[in-house]
């Protein structure tokens, strides 16, 4: 069980802090829902407390796994297929995993993707979610910024302009 203060991290939403539990009538039943605030755009997600283990909610890495992550995307490997369908269902599935490696793994392919043969929209939406899952859960990590992160994961990603 967490508590107020404690930051989590939610596999579909990314990295938070606990500013509440409440409990919420919700067609006729009380439950105690984990309120999240999230540190990029200032969003509330209600997390249901008995349910959290199940979603996939966990406390969030260290300052120093986060510094092993982000030497290791480098080296991540990213064999994607080429079928668009099992493609997308595959990366869902690293994002849903809540593992942030695979989530960096999901960014890293389609950025590359992206560079070498351009993303459907669908893919385009896939690369925010997971970038925004990824830095929301480095920015508590480190104590750092939206922006210095994501100019770091950036750096590591993208090629030097010459």
């Amino acid at each position: 069980m967490f508590k107020v203060g404690d930051t989590i991290a939610h596999p579909m939403h990314g990295a938070g802090v606990i500013s509440d539990i409440e409990e919420r009538r919700i067609n006729g039943v009380v439950r105690s829902y984990y309120v999240m605030r999230m540190p990029i755009g200032d969003m509330l997600v209600m997390i249901p407390v008995a349910n959290s283990a199940d979603i996939g909610v966990r406390e969030i890495i260290s300052e120093e796994q986060a510094d092993d992550l982000l030497a290791k995307i480098v080296t991540l490997e990213t064999n994607m297929t080429q079928n668009w369908n099992r493609r997308y269902r595959e990366n869902m599935l690293r994002i849903k995993s809540g593992d942030l490696v695979e989530v960096a793994r999901v960014v890293k392919g389609l950025v590359e993707r992206d560079i070498e043969r351009g993303l459907s929209t669908g893919e385009r939406s896939m690369l925010h979610s997971a970038k925004q899952i990824l830095i929301s859960e480095l920015v508590l990590a480190k104590h750092s910024t939206y922006e210095e992160i994501e100019k770091k994961i950036n750096g590591i990603l993208l090629p030097a302009k010459t």
